[in-house]
């Protein structure tokens, strides 16, 4: 059994405008000790996603319907007071701003503490005695004196680092990151990829690693989520992601990525058009209207999610088109699809 199951998540925004379907229909599922990368521009419903799973949505936002099972047992519906046993204890979060993240009037210390005493029971003394033992672990020098700190006083790296820290001060099962490292100078971001991928081998945790930098998910991943509007386009390993891509927005994102190797007059290719209004969500394929090979049937109906290959699943009706030109399409018993053997191995 998975660590973490998300089936058929549904997440919508009731405003005055309407119903904004920011996260429509997603599933997969996290192992123990696994690195998951959830990619996409902005918009596509990653933060919401892990919003959901930890029950932090902002007002209106809310859970319309599938399910979210953390070893075994059932998150959605659970009580504000069951999700505080969860959250910090078990599931852990890293935020995209911590400058917006940390209060500004309370000192670093007083924050870590707090953390700590809320989800372990440990009194003051041993609260400060396992900050500064966090400290040091994310690589913060003199911890004694930045627990008397606040936020300002640091660089972004440092705040950046002192979320991680907080994030990890109980030991979570799952440690989710929101674009950690966002707004951060080049040198610090690889600092901060580095620390992560040490303190996961150390302290053995998955991690849910959003972010829309492709760079990031090819070097820490494990498994890749492409997202837009609110669903998947495509998941499978980082290797079939990158080099084996079956949906046309992925092909984009990859076609939009700056290479050295090429021509230094090649213009870079970005995705044409918008994104969708999730206001307004088609009946077809989200991406249709901004596809240069979208045909009939991708603004008529949404593609069911198979496997093309050995752990890669996609949504995209040009795999269906190619399959039926193969003849390598598999069906189940009431005729619908299950996989499609376009990568070279069987599905899994």
């Amino acid at each position: 059994m998975a660590m973490l199951e998300v089936r058929d998540l549904h997440t919508s925004f009731f405003t005055p405008a309407g119903e904004v379907k920011a996260v429509n229909g997603i599933s997969f599922n996290l192992d123990s000790g696994k690195v998951l990368g959830i990619v996409g521009e902005s918009g596509s419903g990653k933060s919401v996603t892990a919003y959901s799973i930890l029950q932090i949505l902002a007002h209106p936002g809310r859970i319309v319907s599938g399910s979210i099972k953390f070893r075994g047992k059932e998150l959605v519906g659970s009580g504000e007071s069951e999700m505080r046993k969860i959250r910090g204890n078990k599931i852990s979060i890293i935020f995209q701003d911590p400058m917006t993240s940390l209060n500004p009037v309370y000192t670093v210390g007083n924050q870590l503490e707090e953390a700590i005493r809320l989800h372990t029971g440990r009194n003051h003394q041993q609260a400060r005695e396992r900050a500064i033992e966090m400290l040091t672990l994310v690589g913060i020098n003199e911890p004694q004196k930045r627990l008397k700190q606040y936020p300002f006083e640091l660089s972004g790296g440092m705040r950046q680092r002192v979320m991680i820290a907080m994030a990890l001060a109980c030991e979570p099962d799952i440690l989710i990151a929101d674009e950690p490292t966002t707004a951060l100078d080049v040198t610090i971001q690889a600092q901060i990829l580095e620390l992560m991928q040490d303190l996961q081998k150390k302290m053995g945790m998955a991690i849910i690693m959003i972010t829309h930098d492709l760079g990031v998910i090819a070097s820490m991943c494990d498994e890749v989520i492409v997202m837009y509007a609110g669903s998947v386009c495509e998941r499978g390993t980082a290797d079939n992601i990158f080099y084996r891509p079956r949906h046309e927005y992925t092909r984009g994102l990859l076609r939009s990525i700056p290479n050295i190797d090429i021509d230094e007059k090649e213009r870079l290719v970005p995705i044409s058009g918008t994104p969708i209004d999730l206001l307004c969500m088609p009946s077809g394929c989200a991406f249709a209207p901004r596809c240069e090979r979208a045909m009939k049937i991708c603004l008529e109906g949404r593609a069911p999610e198979v496997f093309v290959g050995k752990d890669h699943i996609s949504a995209c009706w040009m795999n269906v088109k190619e399959g039926m030109e193969k003849d390598a399409i598999e069906y189940d018993s009431e005729g619908r699809i299950v996989r499609m053997n376009l990568d070279g191995g069987a599905g899994a």
